[in-house]
């Protein structure tokens, strides 16, 4: 099966997942994700291979609790709590179709691994080791048919790949590839690669306040507003500072997809928007 690009109903209903899911990244312990992401993996090919079970659970006209009775039912006794609450509250939600289900769990599977290598400091190397692994497959054709050729039992695919890999790179880069091994889902492993080295450089990117200011800051001033940020995200982050002298004063702030303008040019801009045509 090919990815899909998720319809309207599906995206929002993958936000609040993601968005969900995070709180749970940024409190669990690295042990815990590892679970969380390998189980997803395992229901998400017990999905896809179930083709009656996944429009069951994606079916909007089926009871709330009816599905997720049968999620639990299924998976409760074969999965951790927190994979099953994550569980839940994928099949809650409104799906537009049941390929965007399957969708769903691959992309929250993914972010539960990353964030192994988020607790442990190393998202920089994993993206580095996906990206130099994806250029590698690209110049081994038949090596990259080979991992994800479906004749072949999962398990053979994957103890090919851990013998590619050995010990060249971290469990974390070794466990995504796996689970794409595994769970291929119609994509070239290169392709895959390269979208999991995308996927961590935007994970990186929630650590990172991107900040823009009229004048320099003094070293006690991006002290605290460091401070401040880590409590407000509830994670440690970094800034990456930048001056710009059209803000006139003030600053702006982007964390991830989060915009915070505390400038005073962007607090005439929203005053003239205000004013009467």
């Amino acid at each position: 099966m090919a990815v899909v690009a998720l319809q309207s109903n599906s995206r929002e209903s993958l936000a609040v997942a993601e968005q969900a899911l995070d709180r749970t990244v940024d409190s669990a312990s690295a042990q815990d994700l590892q679970s969380i992401g390998d189980e997803l993996y395992s229901v998400l090919r017990v999905l896809g291979s179930e083709r009656s079970l996944r429009q069951h659970l994606a079916d909007p006209t089926v009871e709330q609790d009816s599905r997720v009775g049968l999620a639990r039912g299924l998976f409760g006794q074969k999965a951790g709590a927190n994979t099953v609450a994550v569980l839940s509250d994928v099949v809650s939600a409104r799906w537009s179709r049941p390929a965007d289900l399957l969708e769903a769990l691959e992309v929250l599977a993914r972010r539960a691994l990353l964030g192994v290598a988020e607790s442990n400091g190393e998202l920089d190397e994993v993206e580095d080791e996906l990206f130099r692994f994806g250029r590698i497959l690209d110049r081994e054709p038949e090596l990259n048919s080979l991992l994800t050729d479906t004749n072949n039992p999962g398990d053979k695919r994957a103890e090919l790949l851990r013998g590619v890999l050995g010990d060249k790179v971290r469990p974390t880069t070794a466990s995504l590839l796996e689970q794409t091994v595994r769970t291929p889902r119609g994509r070239a492993l290169d392709l895959a690669a390269n979208d999991l080295a995308e996927l961590t450089a935007a994970r990186r990117d929630r650590y990172v306040a991107h900040v823009k200011t009229a004048v320099a800051l003094s070293d006690e001033q991006e002290r605290r507003l460091t401070e401040t940020l880590t409590r407000t995200y509830g994670r440690q982050m970094s800034l990456q500072v930048e001056l710009d002298p059209e803000l006139i004063g003030g600053l702006v702030v982007r964390v991830g997809g989060e915009l915070i303008d505390g400038s005073v040019a962007g607090r005439l801009a929203a005053a003239q928007r205000q004013l009467p045509g």
